[in-house]
């Protein structure tokens, strides 16, 4: 068996076998901790309220572990059992120009990946989802959904595809910084059309109405330098979840602050307004750069590795693929990357807590950090989220900091950590 095999089998083992250890662990702490809720929250979250959230999050793990499995075998399935060789003969077999038949390789990939996540995902929606009183998405809009996702993969997809194939093949030794300067350019072009222009396509969007909220919005955005270019708006969360969220998003004139139905109906304006500072934190302290920036360079060193890579003939050989080319070597590359990158993991999940509790420090300058504690204790109570997550696996997935551990960093800028919210 070739080495590489070898490492890639056991990179895959070892990923696998982690993210199944954590899962069981996070399953084994949640349902340990389930019949108490946390001091800190008896007087907000009751029993049933924070059992239900116990439920869910064992229901979602044990999601998340079945989906481990299907994973791994399906990536197996593509490189050692020849998938990915067989897709490329077919392709070959039609004779078409080479850039034509590398983006027809690489849309494939993608679309029939797509396609084998169905089952899984409906099961997700309509039966966990549905099962807990989430759910509110008809069939005809999820495969409305699956098709729209679809169309936008290949009209956008085809020819992204197409240019960095091109670039890979035309442009010689500099070839890494004209990809990638591509890249770039294509992902920064999404995050200033992607508010305007896609995710109408997915959901409605209304301009804040409400006149004594938005107006504190404004005051809240103008006192610090924001200006939100496509201004502050609803959108119509409830058509699909019962879940509740905000968000910032797009760049430059398109830039948006986007409140879910759900959270309005469900927060006053005071814990509104502590919800906007929160997102308004992320933008006072640069975070959407920074992370541009992380991907700039993460993104860099991903094709330094890939070139190299490009020009080993184990490469192809030790992941089932017998002709050697450049969308090969991409499509292999994107499919392996994952198993080996899982395990820095949680330095990324760290960075984007630390993220979490800077722009919770900030709202707290903003406003009284006692209403973003209560707004978050009624979107931890409404999203059924878990007040006891396993730390070792929140420290390994979470981008948010374990609610514990938010509303003590919150409570201790009202002069200490009170027993009760």
């Amino acid at each position: 068996m070739p080495t590489f095999t070898i490492i890639f089998l056991g990179a895959l083992a070892m990923s696998m076998g982690t993210r199944l250890w954590l899962a069981r662990r996070h399953q084994v702490h949640v349902q340990s901790h389930r019949q108490q809720v946390p001091v800190a929250f008896r007087d907000k979250i009751t029993a049933e309220n924070h059992q239900r959230a116990a439920d869910y999050t064992v229901a979602k793990t044990r999601l998340e572990m079945i989906d481990i499995f299907i994973s791994a075998a399906l990536l197996l399935i593509w490189t050692l059992g020849g998938g990915l060789a067989w897709l490329d003969e077919s392709w070959r077999g039609l004779q078409l120009a080479p850039l034509v038949t590398g983006v027809g390789v690489l849309l494939s990939v993608l679309l029939i990946g797509q396609l084998l996540e169905l089952p899984l995902s409906a099961y997700h929606t309509f039966k966990l989802e549905q099962r807990f009183g989430f759910n509110r998405t008809t069939p005809t809009l999820f495969l409305g959904d699956i098709f729209k996702q679809a169309v936008l993969l290949i009209v956008l997809g085809a020819p992204l595809a197409a240019l960095i194939l091109w670039l890979l093949d035309s442009s010689g030794g500099w070839w890494w910084l004209t990809t990638w300067a591509a890249w770039m350019g294509f992902m920064l072009l999404m995050m200033w059309a992607y508010p305007a222009l896609i995710a109408p396509l997915f959901n409605r969007f209304t301009p804040l109405q409400d006149g004594e909220l938005r107006q504190r919005v404004m005051a809240l955005l103008q006192k610090n330098g924001f200006t939100a270019g496509q201004g502050i708006f609803v959108m119509d969360g409830s058509r699909r979840s019962g879940h509740g969220n905000a968000y910032f998003t797009g760049l430059g004139a398109n830039k948006r602050i986007v409140f879910y139905d759900t959270l309005l109906n469900s927060l006053t304006p005071d814990e509104i307004e502590a919800v906007l500072a929160h997102e308004l934190g992320h933008f006072k302290r640069r975070h959407i750069h920074k992370r541009i920036a992380a991907t700039a360079v993460m993104t860099l060193i991903s094709l330094a590795v890939l070139g190299w890579l490009m020009t080993q003939p184990w490469f192809y050989t030790s992941l089932g693929v017998t002709q050697a080319s450049s969308y090969i070597a991409l499509v292999l590359f994107l499919l392996v990357l994952p198993v080996f990158t899982f395990f820095a993991q949680p330095l990324s999940a760290y960075l984007m807590r630390k993220h979490e509790f800077e722009a919770d420090d900030f709202a707290a300058t903003q406003t009284n950090p006692a209403d973003l504690v209560q707004a978050l204790v009624k979107l931890y109570k409404e999203n059924a989220a878990t007040l006891t997550p396993d730390p070792l696996y929140s420290a390994y997935h979470d981008s948010h900091p374990p609610a514990p551990v938010r509303i003590a960093n919150l409570s201790a800028k009202l002069g200490g950590v009170p027993k009760s919210l």
